[in-house]
């Protein structure tokens, strides 16, 4: 278990950095990822290039992987106090 928990913490801490990361990438009130890149041509009907979309994707996934990774920690140190 100890071996699980600290592959756990290395995942934990490496989405942590790259979900600020990704998150800082994000179009905020006025660019983003596209802006970045020269394309500050925006459609205000909330439509997103493709990278933006991807961007959307990936940190979905990062966050989902994240969330997961605390809960079995939690549940690993939980259920390793009584022992």
């Amino acid at each position: 278990m100890e071996i699980l928990a600290v592959v756990l913490q290395v995942i934990l801490g490496i989405t942590s950095l790259l979900l600020t990361l990704l998150i800082l990438l994000h179009r905020g009130r006025g660019g983003g990822l596209s802006d970045m890149f020269g394309g500050g041509v925006t459609s205000s009907l909330g439509a997103s290039g493709v990278a933006e979309r991807n961007l959307n994707r990936i940190t979905i996934i990062l966050g989902l992987v994240w969330i997961t990774c605390v809960i079995v920690l939690g549940l690993i140190t939980k259920f390793n106090a009584g022992a």
